[in-house]
């Protein structure tokens, strides 16, 4: 028997369904996730707490007319069901299939390309200023959770949208920070009352007669807003937003359909920006989710009965390692402090905030004030480590130029997820990381070539006088190269194998890489030498002009866009100092932003698999 899912095939499809058949229709929105994201992997905690919000949106808009914004995006899922992507959702994540956030070329209903945290709220109000510029009048709903709102470009985006003279709805999903505790009943009803028609005729009525009055008119309404502001900060909860100059609703049930409707419909007759504010639980319908949502955020395939990953990864990640080292340094040096941006889980340092909680600092998603934090740290003779994913450190050039690197403080930079992440796409691949910090003055960048290398590395920044970043990948530890394990001296790079006429210098994960291409070399009878590369910035200048004169052809190996990163860097050196013409060949990513896929067909694609760099080594040795 075909369920209500079954007739939604395309966008306003759901405008068919009878109301009494919601909860169905949402019931079955839930097994369909729950079923594709057990398979493909995927976000599904946050996106199982908005299906009834994604409902009643969609309910009350007219797409593609109409425009919805969703902060970070990877709450889309039941957007993207509703807009005709139902029969994509096998191919979620994977390469040339279906994106797990927003994506304009993907479909018409997709207002913006989104991945990062914060920016709803000026991009919707960017599309209702275009929208009123222009003489239209399509809807326009910003929808951000709670977390959100620890960013400070929602409140820089919440000051403007103040000032907006036209329609513009602001819905923020709360389900887990508690912004102002649930009064029910009196907030419907404020609600209700301060959007229903005749109030707003009566009141913009009753303050135009007083206008008019001479002498007592301004007082009075004056008197009167005061008196009204004084009521509302007894009953109603969201005052902070009100005083911004904003009206607020709420907060209200997020999984209740027709109340969610009614409180959009209203908030749709206001001539101003408009807060509806929505209670929602994450992983709702799905017990493990609801039991520990923060495990459920993004998932690998799982077994539906027990929530557990079908193909754990047993060995270590860097990740895990960096946790790991994290609490011995915290043992060993009382001045150690880390800084997570509402990540502790994601860059592992859940177990250090177990451990010292007072030397742990979660700033919520906010990497500009995570950096200068750290930095009043450092300058007041703390040792902070600020672990950031590559991709949301970009958020926080400036406050690393100007705040650290200025003053060259002690700040250390943990770089998670550095290279080529995935599935995620565009928005999270960690590929400009070297190029903005070889930028910057006074900064050192290292990278790591195995998991024990790793350890000793952040030791070693710990111990460092300046600003240092380590940046590492995504996933399991290369353990290659266990017996060389020489001592780390700043600036100085590692000797692998040492050969002739072939010089690969490798970037920390390419060094795996380069250890096949070596031996792909060897099979072909080249002479090869391997060198780890250990520091970005500075890179070991010495060590490379002497290795010249033996060697016809260095081939800089780096996950990260050649512009600017470490292979530019490299040549450009070569090209001023070497005594000799050597021949440079730059293994690096393309000045593109990388769609999503698995780490293995993107390097495929774009040319750092061992095979490819292998075929582009021997065609350069015919010229």
């Amino acid at each position: 028997m075909a369920g209500i899912l079954d007739h939604i095939n395309d966008y306003n499809d759901i405008k068919k369904v009878e109301q009494e058949d919601y909860p169905i229709l949402a019931k079955e929105i839930r097994k369909f996730l729950i079923k594709g994201i057990s398979r493909t992997g995927g976000h599904l905690a946050s996106n199982l707490g908005v299906v009834e919000l994604t409902m009643a949106i969609h309910l009350c808009m007219d797409f593609p007319e109409d425009k919805v914004v969703w902060d970070v995006g990877h709450q889309t899922y039941t957007h993207k069901i509703l807009t005709g992507r139902k029969d994509q959702f096998a191919t979620l994540r994977h390469y040339e299939g279906m994106s797990g956030f927003p994506k304009r070329n993907e479909n018409e209903c997709d207002a913006f390309d989104t991945g990062h945290s914060s920016t709803a709220i000026s991009v919707a109000l960017g599309l209702a200023h275009g929208r009123d510029i222009q003489g239209k009048n399509h809807k326009v709903i910003s929808v951000l959770g709670d977390g959100s709102l620890s960013g400070g470009m929602a409140y820089e985006a919440l000051n403007n949208a103040a000032r907006l003279k036209s329609n513009m709805i602001i819905i923020l999903n709360d389900n887990s920070m508690s912004i102002s505790e649930n009064v029910g009943g009196m907030a419907n009803y404020l609600g209700n009352i301060r959007t229903d028609s005749k109030y707003l005729d009566l009141k913009g009525g009753v303050e135009n007669v007083l206008h008019k009055v001479p002498k007592v008119g301004e007082p009075l309404i004056g008197t009167i807003r005061s008196a009204k502001d004084s009521i509302k900060r007894f009953f109603v909860p969201g005052m902070l937003f009100e005083d911004m100059g904003l009206t607020y609703l709420g907060p209200i049930d997020g999984h209740n359909i027709p109340w969610m409707v009614q409180t959009i419909q209203n908030a749709m007759r206001m001539k101003e920006a408009v807060i509806i504010h929505v209670n929602t639980k994450k992983g709702r319908g799905y017990r493990p989710a609801e039991n520990n949502p923060s495990a459920f955020h993004g998932v690998e395939p799982f077994h539906i009965r027990t929530g557990a990953e079908k193909s754990p990864e047993w060995q270590k990640t860097y990740t895990q390692i960096f946790s790991e080292t994290m609490l011995r340094l915290g043992e060993e040096k009382k001045e150690l402090t880390a800084v997570s941006a509402a990540m502790p889980s994601g860059t592992g340092l859940a177990k250090f905030a177990k451990k010292f909680p007072k030397r742990f600092f979660d700033v919520g998603i906010a990497e500009e004030h995570a950096v200068t934090f750290a930095a009043g740290m450092a300058s007041a003779g703390m040792k902070p480590v600020v672990a950031i994913y590559s991709t949301f450190l970009q958020r926080a050039y400036d406050q690393i130029l100007h705040d650290v690197c200025i003053g060259r403080f002690p700040v250390i930079f943990a770089i998670d997820r550095a290279g080529i992440v995935g599935c995620d796409g565009e928005t999270h691949q960690g590929v400009f990381d070297i190029t903005f910090m070889n930028s910057m003055p006074d900064m050192t960048v290292i990278a790591p070539k195995n998991g024990t290398e790793f350890e000793k590395m952040l030791k070693f920044c710990v111990e460092f006088k300046g600003p240092i970043a380590i940046r590492y990948p995504r996933g399991h530890a290369f353990m290659g190269f266990p017996d060389i394990q020489e001592e780390i001296v700043y600036g100085k790079a590692e000797i692998l194998i040492s050969e002739k006429d072939i010089l690969l210098l490798a970037v920390g994960s390419m060094v795996e890489t380069a250890q096949e291409v070596y031996c792909k070399l060897k099979e072909a009878g080249h002479s090869v030498s391997l060198i780890n590369a250990r520091f970005i910035k500075p890179f070991d200048e010495k060590l490379l002009l002497e290795l010249v004169q033996t060697h016809k052809l260095v081939v800089t190996l780096e996950e990260n866009i050649y512009t600017g990163g470490f292979g530019q860097q490299v040549a450009s050196f070569l090209h001023q100092n070497a005594e000799k013409d050597v021949q440079a060949l730059g293994i690096a990513l393309p000045e593109t932003f990388i769609e999503h896929g698995t780490p293995e067909i993107l390097k495929e694609k774009y040319g750092i698999d061992a095979d490819t760099i292998t075929e582009k080594i021997l065609m350069s040795m015919l010229f």
